[in-house]
């Protein structure tokens, strides 16, 4: 398992665990002792590695998008692109970007000024605060839609076009046994990043006029809670080496 995918995976598993760890464990004190608060400045640090392990994942999803293009489009030539060097710097591009988000996201956000105390969510998303704001929430709402573009879109377009160039090199395989052997290389990240990118898009990228408290906690828990625990089950369950190397070490 020593190859560029499963160290890429092994990221995002980390990045997973971090991501839940950040949310799940407030949630169950919450539920379990009976206390529903959260102090600023414990809002705003969950704020901001809400925002560095999300912005981390979408990027290092688009840094395994560019690993399967290389695989399937650059079989001869994959280990010499995707060298140690290389997948080591994708990731510390993905947690400098996290980093640059969160920081500034967080650090913009709690320098305005709250009129209201109680959060209509059962953490801190950027979206319920919003409403806390006294006066013009205008430059703020830019301000997330900015973000939303730069850290949801733009590795978006970086995975649409690996994948466009993977399907043009899929369809001018000779034989369908070829096809579908590459193909069933991607299925497992194509899936997961629908799974994130579709319940992340429809609530960051969409109008407030159309926002609801019920739908935004339904969407924040599927891609918090949900796609965390459904990625290791997909890329498991699909994946011959993954499965060989449990039962080797069960033996």
């Amino acid at each position: 398992l020593h190859t560029p995918m499963y160290f890429f995976l092994t990221q995002l598993s980390c990045l997973d665990i971090c991501y839940l760890s950040v949310i799940v464990p407030k949630i169950l004190e919450n539920l379990m002792v009976g206390t529903i608060g959260i102090s600023k400045t414990g809002c705003a640090v969950q704020m901001f590695f809400f925002f560095f392990f999300g912005v981390a994942e979408c990027f290092l999803l688009a840094a395994m998008s560019f690993d399967r293009y290389v695989a399937v489009c650059y079989p001869l030539h994959y280990i010499v692109i995707m060298n140690s060097k290389v997948c080591k710097s994708l990731v510390a591009g993905t947690y400098i970007c996290g980093t640059a988000v969160g920081l500034v996201h967080t650090t913009i956000t709690f320098s305005l000024p709250f009129c209201g105390l109680a959060i209509n969510h059962f953490f801190c998303e950027i979206q319920p605060l919003l409403e806390l704001l006294c006066g013009n929430t205008f430059p703020s709402e830019i301000q997330v839609i900015a973000v939303a573009v730069f850290a949801i879109i733009g590795p978006f377009l970086l995975i649409l076009y690996s994948y466009i160039r993977i399907i043009l090199t899929i369809l001018k395989m000779s034989s369908d046994e070829s096809q579908q052997k590459a193909f069933s290389t991607c299925f497992s990240h194509l899936l997961v990043v629908t799974l994130f990118y579709s319940t992340a898009s429809s609530m960051y990228l969409q109008p407030k006029s159309s926002y609801s408290a019920s739908v935004n906690k339904l969407l924040s828990l599927s891609y918090t809670v949900m796609t965390p625990l459904l990625n290791p089950i997909i890329y498991s369950l699909r994946n011959e080496e993954v499965k060989g190397a449990l039962r080797k070490r069960w033996r």
